[in-house]
């Protein structure tokens, strides 16, 4: 990454964030919501700056607190690894958009995410346990931790989402950060169970056109291209799915055609193609591959993917694809709108 996208990263980032944070099961249903906010600044100069990131976590009240007696909110406060010149590229392995004002990147552990389950569900009360009840923790050693972000074309928001994938390859949490700049009062919605089944996939059907930007990593030749996409969603009275995509690359002359069928149970998708999408409430969805262990037995990439529909009839999508060593190949972002 050059040193103008580095700042121009770090511009997009820094300030207050006021937000909450989601876990949901691989079925869409929330687990735990918590109160968060982010403070993030920069320091140091050309190839030496620095974002730093302290994350507060609204602890809930203690087990031995007086019954009936309102305390004043506690936040704990968790410092995020320092982000630079050199963690982006070896460690992070960001792919930035600054004009669309989204990012990829991925997380060795998932050290924050079970700070912030234990400190917004436990609190004072956390003993250590490995397994405490009450609260599902991220695995220890995750094959993946991805996050992709997506700014609000809208409003002055923006979603984090994690994929958090087991060691063996299968998805363990979706998590979700969503986030006001500022530090007011939080005023957007929950994303609670307000809208379960087949209702969350209504928004997305449809036929949908907009334009693809893809950036490939250092280590494939960080090179751009572009594409003009259209795609169809639609489903039938048995619940049965039917995606249509087609990219067309102009400048080189390249067009692509994906078809996919699957069954809609519940908050979940199962294409034939041993993918799956996750239904969320707040017009989002994630997406991932049924079994990341047999990609990668089988030599074949896969990626993940975040889409969030924050304004009716306009949607973006972020999709980080990987190689079967669990290396990102790219990053694409998506900007759509519905005919």
């Amino acid at each position: 990454m050059s040193i103008d996208n580095l700042r121009q990263f770090f511009d997009l980032n820094s300030g207050k964030w006021t937000g909450s944070f989601h876990q949901f099961d691989g079925n869409g249903n929330l687990l735990q919501k918590i109160s968060t906010r982010l403070s993030a600044s920069c320091y140091g100069e050309d190839e030496l700056i620095s974002l730093i990131q302290t994350l507060y976590i609204e602890q809930p009240q203690s087990s031995t607190s007086i019954s009936g007696h309102d305390e004043e909110a506690e936040w704990a406060e968790y410092k995020i690894k320092e982000t630079n010149m050199f963690t982006v590229d070896k460690y992070q392995q960001i792919g930035f958009f600054p004009n669309e004002r989204a990012f990829s990147l991925r997380y060795q552990t998932a050290g924050m995410l079970e700070t912030v389950l234990r400190q917004g569900v436990l609190g004072e009360d956390d003993t250590g346990e490995e397994s405490p009840k009450n609260v599902k923790l991220p695995s220890r050693q995750p094959s993946i931790v991805c996050e992709n972000c997506l700014y609000s074309q809208a409003k002055d928001r923006r979603a984090r989402a994690f994929h958090i994938m087991d060691p063996k390859g299968f998805v363990d949490m979706l998590l979700i950060f969503l986030e006001d700049r500022g530090d007011g009062p939080l005023v957007h919605p929950s994303l609670g169970n307000i809208i379960d089944g087949e209702d969350r996939i209504l928004p997305f059907l449809g036929k949908w056109e907009g334009h693809s930007v893809t950036k490939r990593s250092g280590v494939y030749g960080s090179t751009m291209t572009e594409a003009d996409t259209v795609s169809y969603l639609e489903m039938d009275d048995k619940k049965k799915l039917i995606q249509d995509v087609t990219s067309m690359d102009s400048r080189r002359g390249v067009r692509t055609n994906v078809h996919w069928t699957g069954m809609i149970s519940n908050n979940s998708v199962e294409f034939e193609g041993a993918y799956q999408l996750t239904l969320l409430p707040g017009g989002m969805y994630m997406g991932y591959p049924s079994d990341i262990a047999k990609s990668v037995a089988e030599s074949k990439s896969f990626h993940l993917e975040f889409c969030w529909l924050d304004a009716p009839g306009k949607r973006q999508r972020l999709v980080r694809t990987y190689d079967a060593e669990g290396l990102a190949v790219s990053s694409t972002y998506f900007s759509e709108v519905k005919l």
